[in-house]
């Protein structure tokens, strides 16, 4: 498989992800039809490349490929049908959402640099990529969202450091298929390590304990 086929299925999985990450939480915490799942689940699945591809000028994938708005309303779908069996369980939820960060944390840093953006411009796109969607559904679900959240057992530090990863790999020589996959397990490792151990962020001075 080529370098550009393997960040394609990278990029379609992390849409899946997302998808049945976006609708579940939809279900799971507002009272939606099957208009708002569906239409939540693709806003969580495509806001963050959206808004990437905006910051980078291009005209953005989803609107370029048919492949993407279909994964995502796939993803939903699932969601909507298997929402009995799912629903009470957060573990799903919370995997979904960080197969999701990590996979479009990477795949964010990897097009800014093919574009000629700098490392740190790269990994903020990448960062961007991961919690964009996510951020956009938390609004809509008038909820604060989770990467600003202090409770949120890190959320944008394993997408940065996910996507620093693949940045310093890339500046370094090395080829960009496998530096992404293991660049994308860095992010979901140090995201499932933060939320079984409730690690978070420092607060600031003063502030009140969680």
């Amino acid at each position: 498989m080529s370098t550009q086929s393997l960040l394609l299925v990278l990029d379609l999985v992390g849409i899946l992800a997302f998808a049945v990450d976006g609708a579940l939480t939809a279900i799971r915490t507002a009272r939606v039809d099957i208009v708002g799942v569906l239409s939540l689940g693709l806003v969580t699945a495509i806001g963050g490349g959206v808004i990437r591809d905006v910051l980078l000028g291009v005209t953005p994938a989803t609107f370029q490929d048919w492949r993407y708005i279909t994964t995502a309303l796939v993803g939903g779908t699932l969601a909507f049908f298997l929402s009995r069996q799912l629903t009470h369980l957060s573990r799903p939820i919370l995997l979904f959402d960080a197969a999701g960060l990590s996979l479009f944390a990477v795949i964010g840093a990897t097009k800014a640099q093919e574009m000629g953006f700098g490392p740190l411009q790269a990994v903020l796109l990448g960062a961007i990529t991961g919690v964009g969607g996510g951020t956009v559904r938390d609004v809509l679900l008038n909820r604060v969202p989770t990467v600003l959240s202090a409770n949120s057992h890190l959320y944008a530090i394993p997408a940065m450091l996910g996507a620093a990863f693949v940045v310093l790999a890339n500046v370094a020589g090395f080829g960009t298929g496998l530096v992404a996959v293991v660049g994308a397990l860095v992010c979901f490792t140090v995201r499932i390590l933060a939320l079984r151990y409730r690690w978070n962020a420092p607060l600031p001075p003063g502030a009140p304990p969680l």
